[in-house]
């Protein structure tokens, strides 16, 4: 497991915790077992809801989701997922995570402890990509996808992009953090215990993240899940035209529409009203 300071884990849970005040006061915690380790899943909203399960970006934990949860939650049962491998309260002290089919047997044993066999899901940039591949591996269990700005999916990642990334990637500070997101977002967080979170992943422990692949043409024209892709229109990760055009073409029966204003990273969490407003029409 990649090492990070006791006081740096420590400030980084309680920015965690900070970040959990704002979601519905019914927010319950709960760890579910999987050949991996124990998975923390945050689950708010009617118990007779329809499920709904929320994968997050990498390195954001479920916490990014806490303008959308109160929205999504008033007709849903949502479950709130922070990923195998990456930070989070998440804990992989079971089997290595080696590809991508460890991250469906991880989500086969999340669904199955939670009870749950079906379900909506959604995700959020690398947990978009991870959700997509959930629902081509197992489409039974998925009755609505929705995708927002997924990457390594449609599209690779832009090299510009990369190369922003990098200098956080190798040696990740509050400092980089910020200049990274700020070149790609165009301003700092509206809510400054978001920003006070997102110094906080700098020193966050994190195992392994899995590389995924793109999937096959083949596979995607085939999928035959309910599917809605929410792109950002000022997304630096990708040519958010260039990924609806592909999404369009590979997935002829999708929803495919850009959000012009949002950013690749900032669309879960900057100004939601109109994306939960998308996300609920869609997951009716």
């Amino acid at each position: 497991m990649e090492q990070a300071d006791i006081g740096g884990q420590a400030d980084f849970f309680a920015a965690y915790d900070e970040m959990l005040r704002r979601w519905p006061a019914d927010v319950t915690g709960i760890d579910v077992p999987s050949p991996y380790g124990s998975t923390r899943v945050h689950a708010c909203g009617p118990a007779t809801g329809a499920p709904l399960v929320l994968l997050p970006g990498g390195g954001t934990t479920s916490m990014v989701w806490f303008g959308n949860v109160a929205d999504l939650a008033r007709d849903h049962r949502v479950y709130a997922v922070d990923l195998m491998g990456d930070i989070g309260r998440s804990v992989h002290d079971g089997a290595p995570l080696r590809g991508a089919k460890d991250l469906m047997v991880w989500l086969d044993a999340v669904l199955e402890g939670l009870g749950l066999g079906e379900t909506r899901l959604c995700g959020h940039s690398y947990g978009a990509a991870i959700a997509l591949r959930y629902a081509l591996h197992a489409p039974r269990r998925v009755s609505r996808l929705a995708l927002l700005d997924p990457t390594d999916t449609f599209a690779g990642l832009s090299p510009r992009y990369l190369l922003r990334a990098l200098p956080t990637l190798l040696r990740p500070t509050p400092a980089r953090q910020r200049a990274f997101l700020s070149w790609e977002t165009g301003r700092p967080p509206e809510d400054p215990a978001w920003q006070d979170f997102l110094d906080s992943t700098t020193s966050a422990a994190r195992s392994k993240v899995v590389a995924l692949r793109r999937p096959r043409p083949e596979d995607l024209r085939a999928c035959t899940v309910p599917t809605l892709v929410l792109l950002a229109g000022r997304s630096r990760a990708h040519d958010a035209r260039r990924v609806a055009a592909t999404a369009r073409d590979l997935l002829p029966e999708a929803d495919v529409t850009i959000l012009p204003t949002a950013t690749h990273h900032s669309i879960p969490t900057e100004q939601p009203a109109e994306l939960n407003r998308l996300l609920a029409r869609f997951l009716v």
